[in-house]
């Protein structure tokens, strides 16, 4: 079955890579993974669809959730991760699971990907709704594990997403949304942590960054829900309001603290000239959006 699969294929510019000199290695790496962006490219309108249904869904409760195992598995817990300290999400809104469970993300649980039944018992375990959205990632686009997990998100009612780096992927035949980014043969034959893996990494960057901009998660470009965790991010939290509203530093970070550290608040009391009581009654009433806070009147 593995021969009828692009991402198994032997590639004609690497037969003889035992032979060659390191830069010489490097350089068709790098010229490989340049087709990784093209590829994707062709994924856009599959990926926005997918992007769409999830803020619908995030906006009536549900949760996004990504299912995978090896690579793909460990690509979709870190994207899952990420997003509390960049978006401010509840850390139950965007989860990872990964075959064999969290152990598996340091250390390869075997035989843990073959089972149909751990899909969809993992999705059992974090009480999967119908509100919810499931997106199953497989370089392959055949894994037992990520095709289980989204059978069952099927039968429940949830939305289905599918990344596979190969055409006509049986995960694409669970999914509402599948998206296929075909990247062919990869350097070391097999070795899917390379280009698949970049591609599902470009994938999932999109999917949970352009949902959160969906959700009012930003500012312009600015990512105005950061949360100020050390001394890094609470730098970076004042340069945003700096950046949004062209105040000095110290007028920013005494906007900062008697906004309790929020930056969306912040900017709103700073540019709509408010109190911090009146910037949050308006973020709730424009669901977040901050441009929509500073234009309300009172």
């Amino acid at each position: 079955m593995l021969d009828n699969l692009s991402t198994e294929g032997r590639n004609d510019k690497t037969m003889r890579m035992d032979e060659m000199s390191s830069q010489e290695i490097l350089t068709v790496m790098n010229a490989e993974d340049a087709e990784v962006p093209l590829a994707v490219k062709k994924a856009i309108p599959d990926v926005a669809k997918l992007v769409e249904q999830t803020i619908r869904s995030l906006k009536n409760g549900g949760r996004l959730i990504y299912a995978g195992a090896g690579t793909s598995g460990r690509l979709g817990v870190l994207d899952a991760v990420e997003c509390p300290p960049t978006f401010g999400t509840d850390p139950s809104m965007v989860v990872g699971l990964i075959a064999g469970g969290e152990k598996a993300f340091t250390k390869a649980v075997e035989g843990a990907e073959d089972s149909l039944e751990l899909g969809g018992a993992d999705l059992v375990e974090i009480k999967l709704t119908e509100k919810d959205v499931v997106v199953g990632i497989a370089a392959s686009g055949r894994t037992p594990y990520v095709i289980g997990a989204l059978q069952y998100a099927k039968e429940i009612g949830a939305v289905t997403g599918s990344i596979a780096c190969n055409q006509d992927s049986e995960i694409s035949k669970w999914a509402d949304c599948s998206i296929e980014v075909v990247t062919g043969s990869e350097v070391l034959t097999g070795s899917t942590r390379l280009k698949a893996g970049t591609a599902q990494k470009l994938v999932l960057n999109m999917i949970s960054t352009a949902t959160m901009i969906g959700l009012g998660k930003a500012y312009n470009n600015l990512m105005v829900d950061v949360q100020p965790t050390n001394e890094k991010l609470v730098a970076r939290a004042i340069q945003i309001i700096v950046q949004a509203t062209g105040v000095n530093e110290l007028t920013a970070e005494n906007a900062f603290q008697k906004a309790e550290q929020q930056v969306k608040p912040a900017i709103v009391m700073i540019l709509a000239d408010v109190s911090y009581e009146e910037a949050k009654k308006r973020l709730e009433k424009a669901q977040g959006f901050v441009k929509e806070a500073i234009s309300i009147t009172s």
